[in-house]
């Protein structure tokens, strides 16, 4: 089983970068998938997550500015992060949870102010 995201890099404030991840080895159509991100010295939080029914939930930071949506027949889940500031500089972790959770690599967003 693994996640692989793209999409990740540098962009100015109040730009936009979609990030991808694709599910491979596993069906997750019973998993929700999302996205966490760790910035340097604070832990790692829930930034979007979609339930395989389609429940979605964002944090508050991110509300309005970003954007998760998932395809179950390609095992994908997509973030549109549009407004973005500063403080949206982390690495971006794929997640996907069921019975057990599965973790991607990460990916590096910088925001530049």
């Amino acid at each position: 089983v693994s996640l692989v995201e793209s999409g990740g890099g540098l962009v100015q404030a109040g730009g936009s970068l979609r990030l991808s991840c694709a599910a491979s080895g596993s069906s997750f159509s019973t998993y929700s998938l999302g996205w966490y991100r760790q910035a340097p010295g604070k832990q790692r939080e829930l930034v979007a997550t979609v339930g395989s029914r389609g429940t979605i939930t964002y944090a508050d930071s991110v509300k309005g500015r970003f954007t998760i949506s998932r395809d179950v027949a390609k095992n994908t889940v997509e973030m549109q992060m549009n407004k973005l500031k500063p403080e949206d500089t982390a690495v971006y972790y794929c997640w996907a949870g069921y019975w057990r959770a599965y973790w991607g690599q990460g990916t590096q967003v910088t925001v530049s102010s």
